[in-house]
């Protein structure tokens, strides 16, 4: 299952996130999970939003350049090994990982890992074929609710 990610260009200016992070509050929007990049000019905030067709239009309103992409959430268990095994799927399968980052809950005594693949079709065929434990949009929010 893929799940959508918000993604939103920041110019790498003092006060601009926590405009963002203001909006969407002030909108009752809640945060699941995220990730900042940074270059010298601009960020990429990658953002897990229930509600991220709401918010991508309320920050497009304000001025921000936003987007939506699909990711996949992996359980994997939360030992050494653990991520190793999941890039090995994916490298038999002759994918590769555009980005990564972990997600903020756990899942029971999993991780759980966000990815963005070269085919994300192909990598989801990969992961469940192998057993990997893909979650579902509305399992995720709801743990992350919970």
């Amino acid at each position: 299952m893929k799940l959508k990610q918000l993604s939103v260009f920041l110019e790498n200016k003092p006060g601009r996130l926590r405009e963002l992070c203001a909006l969407l509050a002030d909108n009752g929007i809640n945060i699941i999970t995220l990730s900042l990049a940074d270059t010298e000019q601009f960020g990429i905030l990658r953002l897990i939003i229930k509600e991220y067709e709401r918010a991508k239009s309320l920050l497009e309103g304000k001025g921000f350049v936003a987007k939506l992409t699909d990711v996949i959430a992996v359980e994997v268990k939360d030992e050494p090994g653990g991520l190793s095994r999941i890039l090995q799927i994916e490298q038999e399968a002759g994918i590769s990982v555009e980005y990564m980052y972990a997600f903020t809950i756990k899942s029971g005594e999993n991780a759980v890992l966000l990815f963005r693949f070269d085919d994300m079709d192909k990598a989801l065929d990969a992961l469940q074929a192998s057993g990997m434990g893909v979650l579902h949009s509305l399992e995720l929010y709801q743990r992350a609710e919970s």
